[in-house]
């Protein structure tokens, strides 16, 4: 009964969290709507997705221990993702409404991080988040640009759910500061560490749970 319950519990933990990543990228200002502070918008998107990738891919690579498990949680948030571009779709908006944010490459190295010092945990919390928390921003800001014109898009297909002072109007790019990427991964990188450490107690804390 216990080993079914601990299962249980360990997959129904990265379900919700995979699931509110979803959630949380069509929320947290994804990239298609670009307002008067879309840089701002920008930071607050990529410390939100930095911080919620390394909670649960630590969590899912220490419950394992074995490196390759966060890139592998980090598919699973891409690929539900998908499936809301899907929805969104099947509502009449094009498919490019919603931009999967690029959380692989940062989970990979996580893994890396985890490998190369031989499963060091305290090592995968410190140098692993530093490292999600300061790529995340700069590969979404690569994704960003290859979007096709986005600010045309956000005119053209106005989220319905958007409350009025969220309407798309034309940004004042720079108006707060000028490098949000930087801005974005600094910011990231300090937070990520912390988050990441709640990850691995997280681990612990289902493990003692399951244990009573």
């Amino acid at each position: 009964v216990m080993v079914w319950l601990r299962r249980t519990t360990h997959y129904l933990f990265i379900v919700v969290v995979a699931v509110n990543s979803t959630l949380l990228t069509i929320n947290a200002g994804d990239y298609i709507f670009y307002t008067d502070w879309a840089w701002t918008s920008f930071v607050v998107f990529s410390i939100s997705q930095s911080t919620m990738l390394v909670v649960g891919a630590i969590y899912y690579m220490l419950f394992t221990g074995v490196p390759g498990t966060a890139t592998y949680y980090a598919t699973i948030m891409t690929i539900y993702t998908w499936v809301a571009k899907g929805a969104w779709f099947a509502l009449g908006y094009p498919y490019g409404f919603i931009v999967t944010p690029v959380w692989i490459p940062s989970a990979m190295l996580l893994d890396l991080t985890y490998w190369a010092t031989r499963r060091n945990k305290h090592a995968a919390i410190i140098i692993g988040g530093t490292l999600v928390g300061l790529s995340l921003p700069i590969f979404n800001m690569i994704n960003l640009l290859l979007v096709r014109d986005p600010l045309e898009m956000a005119f053209k297909y106005p989220r319905p759910t958007l409350p009025p002072y969220m309407t798309p109007i034309e940004p004042q790019v720079g108006k707060f500061y000028n490098s949000p990427v930087a801005l974005g991964s600094g910011a990231g990188a300090v937070l990520s560490v912390p988050i990441a450490a709640l990850g691995a107690k997280l681990n612990t804390w289902t493990y003692r749970w399951m244990a009573a």
